[in-house]
């Protein structure tokens, strides 16, 4: 904003380098630049002063889709001064000549016609489309409708506005619509969640019905190679026992065979002592069974033989010719 200084008759003008000050007087335009320092009369000058640097205005706009539907546009317009000097010939951009300050506002007027030009373009653009559309389309195509409508708008390029940039952050419907339209969207991913969910479960109970049959499989072979191997035992326990039979079976017939072959021949012996002692003498016979008597007997105290005994003995040794001993 230009300061103004008062010296009696005179004024000083000092402005900022973002302002373009122009001093009209009698003749028309007299000094027209940015950052202008001079002195003038106020009873014979009339000043302007346009700002240069860049405005942002925000947008808000209400509008109908086609399906009636309300949906809210939000955003952001920045704007610049083409030509300062038409914009001063169209628009008051007149200052108080004791202080400065604008007479009127310029700035409001100048975003006012905008926000008509751009409430129109939008308006149109909600219109023609259903809300489920527009919203599927987001909000680049809106800009560009909006920034074409600005640049193609004879009432900007009269008063010589142009416009830098259009931003949108929003296009959106009521909050009521929003979760209508959110509810297919989330029962969609609520039932491929769901899916996802049943299909997790599915793979891990395929997973451990998988475990348990393998675990049964190695149960069945472990249970099949135990009873092989029971059998096998069996077998190999049978197969000793039989060998051990047979062993004692060859064992006890050797034996028995020994005994008979031993029984024989003391038999044998026997039967050929017995031979020999059915032909003896009585008194022969009674000799040997004193010898043998004698032969057991430890001790022998007393020995009566009487006359009788000696002569029968004597008749009998006389009579009998010598006898060896078989043993």
């Amino acid at each position: 904003m230009a300061k103004i200084r008062n010296f009696g008759p005179l004024a000083r003008l000092r402005s900022d380098a973002s302002s373009h000050v122009i001093r009209y007087g009698n003749k028309g335009i007299r000094q027209s630049g940015r950052g202008l320092v001079f002195w003038f009369g106020p009873g014979t000058s009339s000043i302007a002063e346009v700002p240069m640097d860049d405005r942002e205005a925000t947008l808000f706009i209400k509008g109908r889709s086609q399906d009636f539907q309300t949906v809210t546009v939000q955003g952001v317009l920045t704007w610049r001064v083409a030509d300062p000097e038409v914009l001063a010939s169209r628009v008051d951009f007149s200052v108080a000549l004791n202080n400065g300050q604008p007479r009127s506002e310029p700035i409001e007027r100048i975003e006012a016609r905008l926000a008509g030009l751009v409430s129109q373009a939008a308006l149109e653009y909600l219109a023609a489309a259903p809300v489920r559309a527009l919203l599927d389309a987001g909000i680049e195509p809106l800009r560009a409708r909006i920034e074409a409508a600005l640049a193609e708008a004879p009432s900007l390029s009269e008063i010589a506005v142009a416009v830098v940039a259009v931003r949108l952050a929003s296009l959106t419907p009521t909050s009521e619509l929003e979760r209508a339209l959110q509810t297919p969207t989330f029962e969609a991913l609520q039932q491929k969640a769901d899916e996802a969910t049943f299909e997790r479960r599915a793979l891990a109970v395929e997973k451990e019905r998988a475990i348990a049959e393998n675990e049964l499989a190695n149960k069945v072979e472990l249970a099949k190679r135990e009873k092989l191997l029971i059998v096998e035992e069996a077998e190999n326990a049978r197969n000793r026992a039989t060998g051990q039979a047979e062993a004692m079976q060859v064992e006890a017939e050797a034996e028995a065979g020994r005994i008979r072959t031993l029984e024989t021949a003391k038999s044998e012996a026997e039967l050929a002592r017995m031979a020999i002692y059915r032909d003896l003498p009585p008194a022969v016979m009674m000799g040997l069974a004193a010898r043998e008597l004698a032969t057991k007997l430890d001790r022998i105290d007393h020995v009566n033989v009487t006359p009788d005994l000696l002569a029968s003995l004597a008749e009998g040794f006389r009579k009998v010719p010598p006898v060896v001993d078989a043993r």
